[in-house]
């Protein structure tokens, strides 16, 4: 079967990351090719971090204002999700959720486990987030806030059951914190 052909690349915006408009042509089933466009944000890869300590049966959480979010019709804005955050160039995903981690919510975490990667939105994002777990201690003393480079974050600890039912509820609202979240429970 043939492959995809690029048309066209227009530069719409490059502010932050590029935001370019891209005709092309795929072939059916048939092998037959249709044009089709699209828009599509180059967003960098991501990661994702759920924190844990098992031993206390909590969870940290961050809560933070999300434009994106408040402009779609969420009632204030903010978000409770996972600790997150772009990969830097000539860094891994592991060395990112160690970073973020400790950037959001101030703690060091040492075990990581990853449990999946996946396209954020394909119909038209770039960014690949990486997910993972990792423990914390939940009994050191932390701030209530976190977050350097600006970022106003509120770090909100769950107990198991307590984050379980809000799961339950559909009370998250953030795609990243969902998948975590079934993941951690299902396999408790």
């Amino acid at each position: 079967m043939a492959s995809i052909q690029i048309l066209n690349k227009e530069t719409l915006s490059d502010k932050k990351y590029p935001l370019q408009y891209i005709s092309f042509e795929k072939p059916d089933k048939e092998g037959v090719f249709h044009n089709h466009e699209r828009e599509v944000y180059f967003r960098p890869d991501a990661v994702g971090v759920l924190l844990v300590d098992e031993g206390q049966r909590k969870i940290l959480l961050t809560k933070q204002f999300r434009l994106p979010a408040f402009l779609n019709g969420s009632d204030s804005g903010y978000l409770v999700e996972t600790c997150a955050g772009i990969i830097d160039e000539n860094e891994t995903p592991e060395q990112t959720a160690h970073r973020e981690a400790e950037e959001e919510t101030g703690y060091q975490i040492k075990e990581l486990e990853k449990i999946a990667s996946a396209y954020t939105s394909a119909g038209g994002i770039t960014e690949f987030v990486h997910l993972f777990i990792a423990n914390y201690i939940s009994e050191k003393d932390h701030p209530k806030t976190g977050g350097l480079e600006g970022e106003d974050i509120q770090l909100i600890e769950l107990g198991f059951d307590e984050a379980r039912e809000k799961l339950k509820q559909g009370e998250f609202r953030d795609a990243k914190t969902i998948i975590l979240l079934q993941h951690f429970f299902m396999r408790m």
